[in-house]
């Protein structure tokens, strides 16, 4: 299964803003964007003109490594989109936010999208019952999400949960955290996306 395995810190470091990928590092002062806001790299603090195509790669590129997911897997999603009713960068990310570690993370389940999709893959966590152990299983609205009764017993899954629950839930799912379950109402509306992307400019990539 591919994934991205470099400091994940440059990355946020390179999209000049945070993406949130590290948990709760990422909200305190060892931030590595709170200590070196520029680009990595011998140029990373040069002055750069950029185009109209690098604004569009940029979004892109910024887009997939928010929800960790890797250029074949992204243009794929992408496919999906355009073929789907309303506009599809919107469509682009409500695939994205429906991905199960993404959920799992929206959940307060995990520190991060990347410690979410470990866990799914270890086989934490059940929809409608059965356990998947599939990352990128694509959720539908109804769908109940569940954290396995012997996972939920683990010091490791109590830490993690105690650790976020103050952690707002998106309006989308409605969790039920005495039972470690949660249901899906809907799949998001834009304004119910954090995603901090600007999704036209990545239609303007895909479409050249």
């Amino acid at each position: 299964m591919a994934r991205y395995t470099g400091a994940v810190c440059k990355l946020c470091r390179r999209e000049g803003q945070k993406l949130f990928l590290k948990g709760g590092r990422c909200y305190t002062n060892k931030c590595a964007i709170e200590r070196r806001s520029y680009a990595p790299g011998q140029h990373g603090q040069g002055r750069k003109k950029i185009s109209g195509y690098g604004m569009q790669l940029r979004e892109k590129q910024k887009a997939r490594r928010y929800y960790g997911v890797l250029e074949g897997q992204f243009h794929k999603y992408f496919l999906m989109a355009e073929k789907m009713q309303g506009q599809a960068g919107e469509n682009l990310l409500r695939i994205c936010e429906s991905r199960l570690d993404n959920i799992v993370y929206l959940l307060g389940w995990a520190d991060s999208r990347a410690e979410g999709r470990q866990l799914v893959t270890h086989g934490h966590f059940c929809v409608n019952g059965k356990k998947v152990d599939i990352p990128s299983y694509l959720c539908k609205a109804g769908d109940v999400i569940s954290i396995k009764e012997k996972s939920a017993q683990t010091d490791a899954m109590k830490n993690i949960i105690e650790a976020n629950g103050s952690r707002p839930v998106p309006a989308w799912l409605d969790l039920n955290r005495e039972e470690n379950t949660a249901k899906i109402v809907n799949l998001p509306e834009r304004d119910q996306i954090e995603a901090p992307v600007a999704e036209h400019l990545i239609v303007e990539f895909y479409s050249k």
